[in-house]
């Protein structure tokens, strides 16, 4: 069975087929949270520093760090502020080392810069997801040879230069040439994550049939394991959580094994919790009783945060050196 292994200092986390699904923390990204940009801009990762102990709590295993922000007030009164490319790589690198110092998990670096990627892999202790390569030739050319030099997994998004297909078909090929030219640099495809591009129903009524079909297509003929932005499939659509809360289970019964997502949110963390149970990837179904325990919690007025928190307080043991994390 492909396994797909991650490590921060201490703590291992492997994605497979044969594991609890993979929850990678979302929420640590400017784009679109204008005032977690405006905070960054002036230097201030309280907000970072909070999201971070929070969706460990919660229960993601592997944090996403994205450093796409935009500095509009820099930018102003200095032009090198408009290029990313100067912008992005000592962001990535505080960003790294201020999550890092907070939280032992495993990290996701995730921008389409390469200099930044590359300052995320000079950050980061241990071995970090990367976030990510596309099949286009300039991307393949650039992001492959940093995957071969630091031996870490990539995330291999199923566009190419032609654009996003809306073939599943299309999309299948063009993870099948990541994989074949992620081989010639000596990477093997254990560390390849496939994101099949979850696309909304709202705007496509077949797009949660056809990301299924794909996903099961993935791990049947190049045994890869998978991806997605999970939130993908509601865009758009009221009632957003009951939505994702649904596509996750279904996402994972079809073999997807991860996926980059808000794990603050009570429906989706317990539908993964379930799906768990019902994949049989939940020993005796200790997650899943822990996790009720958890609802029960919240019944009371405690966040999930605050309740997942206090539950792994009661159940921390005196063990030591490095441990295979659970979802």
């Amino acid at each position: 069975m492909t396994r797909t292994v991650l490590e921060s200092k201490s703590k291992t986390v492997t994605i497979g087929f044969d594991e609890p699904f993979c929850v990678i923390g979302e929420r640590i990204n400017p784009t679109g949270r204008k005032k977690l940009a405006a905070e960054l801009e002036l230097d201030d990762f309280s907000t970072v520093e909070r999201d971070a102990i929070e969706q460990v709590a919660c229960g993601a295993s592997v944090l996403d760090i994205n450093s796409g922000a935009v500095f509009t007030n820099r930018m102003a009164s200095d032009p090198r502020y408009a290029d990313n490319n100067f912008v992005e790589p000592p962001l990535m690198r505080e960003l790294c080392a201020r999550v890092q110092a907070l939280v032992d998990v495993p990290l996701c670096i995730d921008s389409s810069v390469p200099a930044a990627l590359k300052a995320g892999l000079e950050a980061c202790v241990g071995r970090p997801l990367v976030n990510s390569v596309t099949g286009e030739e300039e991307r393949l050319e650039t992001v492959l040879p940093l995957i071969a030099k630091y031996n870490v997994p990539v995330v291999a998004i199923s566009n190419d230069d032609t654009g996003i297909s809306d073939d599943p078909e299309v999309r299948f090929a063009v993870a099948k040439k990541i994989v074949q030219r992620a081989a010639d640099f000596g990477i093997k495809p254990c560390d390849i994550v496939v994101d099949p591009l979850v696309m909304p129903i709202g705007a496509k009524a077949t797009a949660g049939r056809q990301v299924f079909e794909l996903v099961a297509k993935l791990r049947d003929e190049l045994g890869v394991n998978t991806t997605c932005g999970a939130s993908n499939i509601s865009f758009g659509l009221p009632g957003r959580h009951g939505i994702n809360a649904a596509f996750l289970p279904m996402a994972i019964g079809a073999g997807m094994t991860s996926a980059i997502m808000n794990p603050v949110r009570p429906a989706e963390m317990e539908a993964v919790r379930a799906a768990n149970l019902l994949m049989n990837h939940d020993d005796n179904g200790a997650d899943w009783i822990r996790f009720a325990r958890i609802l029960e919690a919240m019944k009371e007025g405690a966040t999930l945060a605050e309740a997942s928190a206090a539950a792994g307080a009661s159940t921390r043991g005196g063990r030591s050196g490095r441990r295979r994390a659970r979802v």
